[in-house]
């Protein structure tokens, strides 16, 4: 645990003085219930800044996918949800009722846990599915963007000759992959990522990660994930939560190396499940 906390600080030395940019969204006293008894997550505020990943950690059932969900408004689907305080993005709050959910999710695209490529849909059609419900045509340059997408995910070269199989025919990693790229063709803002990697092997993982470090040089990364390697290695700041709040936010660096809370070490060094 020595060498992870020793890694992240060299990874990241970066100068107290230089000035944070404005953030892309701003989280301000964020509550979830659900069925309006169980407080999921309980008044987050925090900001989270443009093309940086943030990681989110905390022991199991303290709201890190709740309140990534909330992000993008997706907890709002088949659940008795309700919901208090701001998620302000790009200016406006995306919770309002008169905010259209669907522009939403385009701008803040979700990759869940496991790859869900839909199952009776090509490689091609799988990436393009998205494109054709917002309304473009072939002539409209579907067929560039699916093959754009497939390459930012790093899958082009393993797919371009059997684009019309279909998806399910990947392996795990690839299906993955495919994932990313069916949310890059819509050309989000932000990447929400709910334990991207947990259902991976190594070599997968790997791949997926090196996706997401040449991602978040043009945009906004925001992933839970249970892994400490990776939360230090990959990402920029770091958010810790446990029983629906946040107990500390900060830059990578400073949360693995001299957090403000003695939970926050016992949690990164595993002394804490």
């Amino acid at each position: 645990m020595d060498e992870l906390l020793l890694e992240a600080k060299q990874r990241y030395r970066i100068s107290e003085k230089d000035p944070e940019t404005n953030p892309i969204i701003e989280v301000r006293n964020l509550s979830v219930w659900y069925d309006n008894s169980l407080e999921a997550v309980k008044k987050l505020s925090l900001p989270i800044y443009p093309n940086k990943i943030t990681a989110i950690i905390g022991p199991n059932g303290c709201g890190k996918s709740t309140f990534l969900r909330a992000l993008n408004r997706l907890h709002m689907i088949g659940n008795n949800v309700r919901i208090e305080g701001h998620i302000f993005f790009d200016g406006f709050d995306i919770n309002l009722p008169e905010v259209n959910e669907i522009e939403v999710r385009r701008k803040i695209g979700l990759i869940l846990q496991r790859p869900y490529p839909f199952p009776h849909l090509s490689i091609f059609d799988n990436i393009a599915s998205g494109l054709r419900f917002l309304g473009m045509k072939k002539k409209d340059g579907i067929e560039d963007i699916v093959r754009d997408s497939l390459e930012k995910a790093a899958v082009w070269n393993e797919v371009k000759d059997r684009l019309n199989q279909k998806a399910t025919s990947l392996s795990s990693g690839q299906q993955q992959r495919l994932c990313i790229a069916r949310a890059l063709a819509v050309k989000p803002e932000v990447l929400l990522l709910d334990e991207p990697t947990s259902a991976l092997d190594p070599n997968a993982t790997g791949r997926v990660e090196d996706i997401l470090s040449e991602l978040s040089q043009t945009m906004t990364l925001v992933m839970v994930t249970h892994s400490m390697n990776q939360a230090a290695r990959l990402t920029n700041n770091v958010v810790f939560m446990m029983n629906g709040t946040i107990v500390e936010w900060g830059r990578t660096d400073k949360i693995f190396t001299s957090p403000d809370h003695a939970v926050t070490m016992e949690y990164i060094t595993g002394q804490l499940d």
